[in-house]
C-alpha cells in the first residue's frame, strides 16, 4: 500500500488574539501570513488546501502563489463553531461551563455551537477525500486535533498535550484505506 505525506498547517496569529475564533472569521496578520509561507514552502506538495475561513484561506493563497499551485478550499476543515462563545475571550465565558467544554467537548459543547463529535465526522469526511498525493491543509488547531483523533486513534484528553501553535505544522505519514490510518512524522512550531 502506497503511503502519502498529509502536512496540516495552523493558520497564521490572528489580527485578534485571544478570543474563541470558531466561525468567526478574522484575518491573521501579516506576520502570521508570512510564517505560515515559510513553514510551507519547501514540503514538495502536490495539492493544497485551505479551510474557507480568511485566516486558513488568506494563507492558503499566500502559498499558493510561492509553490505555483491552486488552491482549494473546503469548509470541512473549519474550526469548531463555539456557538455564543464565538468570537469572545475566554474571560468573557463562564468558567464552569467553559472548564465542563474543555473536560468533554462532546458531552458539554458551547452553548448553540458544535459538538467534537461533528468537528470529528466533517474532518474525517475530508481526509477520506484526499487524494493520496503529498498534500498540505491550512486549517486550525480544532481540526487538526480532529484529524489527530481520526488518524491515530487519539482521544480528547491527549489531544490538547500538543502544543499547536499558530503556524505549527503537523507532518503525517497516512496510509490510506479502511481504516485510514497515520504516523506523525514531525510537529514544528
Amino acid at each position: 500500500m502506497t503511503t502519502f505525506a498529509l502536512h496540516l498547517l495552523r493558520h497564521g496569529a490572528p489580527e485578534q488574539a485571544g478570543l474563541l475564533m470558531g466561525r468567526t472569521d478574522g484575518a491573521s496578520t501579516a506576520e502570521g501570513i508570512a510564517a505560515c509561507v515559510a513553514q510551507a514552502s519547501d514540503l514538495g506538495i502536490e495539492r493544497l488546501v485551505a479551510s474557507d475561513l480568511r485566516r486558513s484561506r488568506d494563507a492558503g493563497a499566500a502559498i499558493a502563489e510561492v509553490v505555483g499551485l491552486p488552491l482549494t478550499v473546503d469548509a470541512r476543515w473549519r474550526e469548531l463553531d463555539f456557538g455564543e462563545w464565538d468570537g469572545k475571550a475566554a474571560r468573557e465565558v463562564d468558567t464552569d461551563a467553559l472548564g465542563r467544554f474543555w473536560n468533554d467537548p462532546d458531552g458539554h459543547p458551547p452553548p448553540g455551537g458544535e459538538r467534537w463529535s461533528a468537528l470529528i465526522a466533517r474532518v474525517s469526511a475530508a481526509i477520506a477525500d484526499l487524494a493520496p498525493v503529498p498534500t498540505l491543509v491550512v486549517a486550525h488547531g480544532g481540526s487538526m486535533r480532529a484529524a489527530l483523533h481520526s488518524l491515530c486513534g487519539f482521544d480528547q484528553r491527549q489531544l490538547w498535550a500538543f502544543e499547536l501553535s499558530y503556524a505549527a505544522l503537523l507532518s503525517l505519514r497516512v496510509w490510506p484505506g479502511e481504516p485510514t490510518s497515520a504516523q506523525i512524522a514531525g510537529l514544528y512550531p
